[in-house]
């Protein structure tokens, strides 16, 4: 069993009351933190403010050989950590390991950009009171940031927020999952052992209470969120005149026209479907399908599909691991039970597994009518719809038709089509002959409407962690 403390201001701190980390594969206890609380939270902003005096003092290069020392350690170290991703999360050993390796990236990249948060020359003699005048502006750091991360990349998406936040110069206080707070005190663990101030680095594992602390305390100028949209919109309400980064949900869709190569959207849908069972923000949940082709495109599917091995997320040979806990099993199956009454049909899976209680089998249900939560909601599930489209101007009403917005994909052959989703698609990202699962972790990443505000990726979200400072000089003086 694993047992972590949380840490304050770069000090462990262990409590009596715990929170217990659980196996999602066969629902033992794995590990045990420090219950966290809106107390912690005040003694960390306390801690954060001397951090970011000491930030303020490192040069771009010293923040860049910290983080860079900060992905050695990782390296050193990446069995560990993926082994703990798995028993935290549940995906499987193949995944876990292809996470710590992106996390490895997303810290090389942010201290690449801690060498380029640069400034510009501004011509402010080009206004009629300029004339003399000579402008420009830098960016600095907009103060502490409130960091809080979900469940699935429990590692790779804790690096997205608080190696940016160390590059440009901010202390971050950071409330992983309570289901999955092992692997980001191990990171941050990390990040101390490789020079960071002390007072700069907190992690408070806890509840809504500490969440409700960390985005409303008035010393916190950026609060970063990855999650639900109905937790982002109440963090949105709560978190007052504060720069606000949210990555919220979504029910990504891939559009295969009629010219597409079926086989390649097919196994790519598989691919992007069921990765770490369907709970990724960009999974594959809608596939929308020309009618010419919507058989054999079926067919094909659900042949990709057959050829999945699910269970033991420890087995090297597992494509598919469990869901995170019961309670998601129970919800999966009233969706796909409700979207069944209402028409649609299950044409491969669509039960759990009697003897291992959150492996539910990757399924696919076609004919999915719009008013069922399958279409219109998140499924979060090894879940993959199908519906069929006459043509591409309906396809492109079908994926708009929704409260979300953050990637889609569209496998096509004719330029004009493709143009026509990159250019009207209510999304962040277009992704033309792939799915909407592709992420580098180098580009800008987000949505629109109800996925979101702001861009994560290094190089944006160091945006968000820095304010612009203006200068002039009067020479008339």
């Amino acid at each position: 069993m694993i047992a972590l403390p949380m840490i304050i201001g770069g000090q462990k701190v262990y409590k009596e009351e715990k929170i217990d980390v659980i196996y999602p594969y066969t629902l033992e206890k794995v590990g045990e933190v420090p219950k966290g609380s809106p107390e912690d939270v005040e003694k960390a902003i306390e801690k954060a403010k001397t951090g970011l005096k000491r930030l303020k003092e490192l040069s771009s290069y010293e923040k860049y050989k910290i983080l860079m020392k900060v992905a050695q350690l990782l390296e050193e170290r990446k069995e560990e950590f993926a082994k703990t991703v798995v028993y935290e999360v549940g995906k499987t050993i193949r995944e876990a390991r292809t996470e710590v390796e992106r996390c490895i990236n997303t810290i090389i990249f942010s201290a690449e950009e801690a060498k380029r948060i640069e400034g510009e020359y501004v011509y402010v003699d080009a206004s009629p009171n300029g004339k003399g005048k000579k402008g420009f502006y830098f960016r600095e750091p907009a103060g502490i940031v409130s960091a809080i991360t979900p469940f699935n990349f429990p590692l790779n998406l804790t690096a997205h927020k608080i190696a940016p936040s160390i590059a440009a110069g901010c202390p971050f206080i950071l409330k992983p999952s309570e289901r999955t707070p092992l692997s980001p005190i191990m990171l941050c663990e990390l990040f101390l052992e490789a020079g960071v101030p002390e007072e700069a680095v907190s992690v408070i594992p806890g509840y809504a209470d500490v969440g409700q602390a960390m985005t409303t305390h008035p010393d916190v100028r950026v609060v970063s969120f990855t999650g639900s949209l109905k937790v982002g919109e109440i963090i949105a309400k709560q978190a007052g005149l504060k720069k606000i980064v949210m990555e919220l949900g979504s029910n990504s869709a891939v559009v295969v026209d009629r010219d597409a190569n079926l086989e390649l959207a097919a196994k790519k849908s598989v691919l992007g479907g069921f990765a770490l069972a369907g709970q990724v923000c960009i999974s594959v949940q809608r596939v929308l399908v020309h009618e010419d082709v919507a058989d054999r495109f079926q067919k094909l599917l659900k042949e990709e599909v057959s050829k999945l091995k699910f269970g033991d997320p420890m087995d090297e040979n597992t494509d598919v691991g469990p869901v995170i806990a019961v309670d998601e099993v129970n919800r999966i199956q009233s969706w796909i039970k409700e979207a069944v009454e209402k028409g649609a049909k299950i044409e491969t899976g669509g039960v759990s597994c009697a003897e291992e209680k959150t492996v539910f089998q990757p399924t696919v249900v076609v004919d999915v009518p719009e008013e069922s939560k399958l279409f219109y909601e998140e499924a979060f599930a090894p879940v993959v719809t199908v519906k069929r489209f006459r043509s591409i101007d309906e396809a492109l009403e079908l994926v708009n038709r929704s409260n979300y917005g953050l990637q889609v994909g569209v496998f096509t052959n004719n330029i004009k089509n493709a143009w026509k989703f990159i250019q009207d698609a209510e999304v962040g990202g277009v992704i033309i002959n792939d799915i909407p699962t592709f992420r580098a972790d180098n580009m800008p990443y987000g949505g629109v409407k109800g996925s979101g505000i702001g861009r994560e990726g290094p190089k944006f979200a160091i945006d968000d962690y820095t304010e612009i400072k203006m200068v002039i000089f009067d020479l008339n003086a």
